[in-house]
């Protein structure tokens, strides 16, 4: 049985479901069909619901359902070359807080009695009986997820559960972490379809991307889980990574890089002191691994990828008032060479009580290190003769945060160790801050282009970043 595992354990979502609890009021999902030219929505004839209410998430459920079918009806013969055979078993929707048990009489997905699917959406396997090949769901939970993290995530639980139904026609990788992952990039090619406006009954808009990235936090394992662990689904990155995977190159990307020997960054903590501080570094020793880590990188990055000399510029942290080469206001700075007196090779400056230590409490150390390495790129491209202050600045400049971190991970560069859900954080900063005109420039690219980028730089290295390495 194939769980996504949705977890209530994260403080905005319980947050959230409190309110709702203690007010007595019920969680309400924006139809598509009340977004400004959004589609009709499918009917009952179109893709039957055992147990549906037609409330707002059985809507979304079956829109998306009704989309998934014509996606999959196309891609599976053009990439995978299978025929779709329509879930035999079907589909189930249970409010576990007011079941009518006459409805379920062989239970739902693979006999599970609906009390079961409580906080959970699960594909069952056609090996598995009564009702299996199926997908079950329980749209109370759902609909908390929506109010959370936005109207499209009972689109995206559909997408990523009738993934598994692709794996039990085309095959499934072998390892869980592998199995969960890949319907991960199978639901961003679906998703990637339906933001073009093909989908017949599904929308989703630009600003709901980060949102659904957002909402990806919910389904990653507890950090330090090991990649061998029964039923493992992967880190926030692993997923993150896997959904964009698909959402930028389609079906076939899913098809062809899920095997053996792909990694994935989720793992154990290496000590019981890791274990207990999160796999956090004492806030006092962040400077001292940003000043030692960053420049062993970019020295060993101008010698080994592009033949150059690297000279490291200046860091320092300041409280309120940024330098007299920045806005007053800005948070995270950039100071080319002359700009600053003291600095011939420029200077990156952060606002510690305004960017370094909240990010610090709020998502942990190495969102700290993602944010100063930036600037410090940006430091890199202006020893290149590249500009600096510009939109494909800040692309290139993320894209080699990535690079950097895939570096980190590998454990190449002395000084910085990486700790179970390090990336993560970084993805969580670049959603959470990168849209502040104060942190990053003020250009026009969503969360969701920037963690995209990070991941580019992460996997691919510098040939992606755009600063002409051959």
């Amino acid at each position: 049985m194939n769980r996504l595992q949705l977890r209530r354990a994260v403080v905005g979502l319980v947050a959230a479901v409190a309110l709702l609890v203690l007010s007595g009021c019920s969680v309400v999902v924006d139809r598509p069909s009340q977004l400004p030219g959004a589609p009709d929505d499918a009917g009952p004839d179109q893709v039957s619901i055992v147990g549906a209410d037609d409330g707002p998430v059985d809507v979304s459920a079956r829109n998306a359902l009704a989309d998934l079918e014509t996606f999959w009806a196309e891609q599976l013969p053009a990439v995978f070359g299978v025929v779709l055979e329509p879930l035999a078993g079907g589909y189930f929707s249970v409010d576990p807080g007011a079941v009518d048990p006459g409805e379920y009489p062989q239970g739902l997905s693979c006999g599970v009695d609906p009390l079961e699917v409580q906080g959970n959406a699960f594909y069952c396997r056609p090996a598995q009986s009564p009702n299996a090949d199926s997908i079950s769901y329980d749209r109370a939970f759902l609909g908390e997820l929506a109010h959370g993290y936005g109207r499209f995530i009972p689109a995206l639980v559909m997408a990523h559960e009738f993934g598994h139904a692709v794996q039990a026609r085309v095959g499934a990788p072998r390892t869980s972490i592998a199995v969960e992952t890949q319907a991960d990039c199978l639901a961003g090619a679906w998703t990637a379809w339906v933001a073009t406006g093909e989908a017949g009954h599904t929308r989703i808009l630009e600003p709901e991307l980060d949102q659904l990235l957002r909402g990806y936090l919910l389904l990653r394992d507890p950090v330090g889980t090991g990649t061998d662990t029964r039923e493992a689904h992967g880190s926030y990155f692993d997923r993150v990574s896997a959904f964009q995977e698909g959402f930028d190159g389609g079906a076939a990307p899913c098809r062809d890089r899920f095997g053996p020997d792909r990694a994935y960054t989720q793992s154990e903590f290496a000590s019981d002191g890791d274990f207990r501080a999160g796999g956090n570094a004492p806030f006092g020793t962040i400077e001292q691994i940003v000043d030692q880590s960053l420049p062993v990188f970019w020295e060993r990055a101008f010698t080994e990828e592009l033949g150059a000399r690297f000279r490291a510029p200046e860091i320092e942290s300041f409280t309120g008032r940024a330098p007299a080469c920045a806005a007053a206001d800005a948070d995270l700075v950039y100071c080319p060479p002359g700009d600053v007196d003291g600095a011939p090779n420029g200077l990156v400056a952060y606002d510690e009580r305004e960017l370094i230590r909240p990010a610090y409490e709020q998502l942990g150390d190495f969102a700290v290190v993602t944010a100063v390495a930036i600037p410090y790129a940006r430091a890199a491209r202006e020893q290149l003769g590249l500009a600096t202050d510009d939109e494909a600045a800040l692309r290139s400049a993320v894209c080699l945060t990535g690079w950097y971190g895939s570096q980190v991970a590998d454990g190449t560069i002395p000084g910085v160790v990486i700790s179970p859900g390090d990336l993560d954080e970084s993805v969580q900063f670049l959603l959470e801050y990168g849209n502040d005109p104060q942190v990053l420039p003020d250009v026009e690219l969503s969360g969701f282009q920037l963690v995209d980028l990070f991941r580019s730089g992460y996997l691919e290295g510098p040939r992606a970043c755009g600063i002409g390495v051959r």
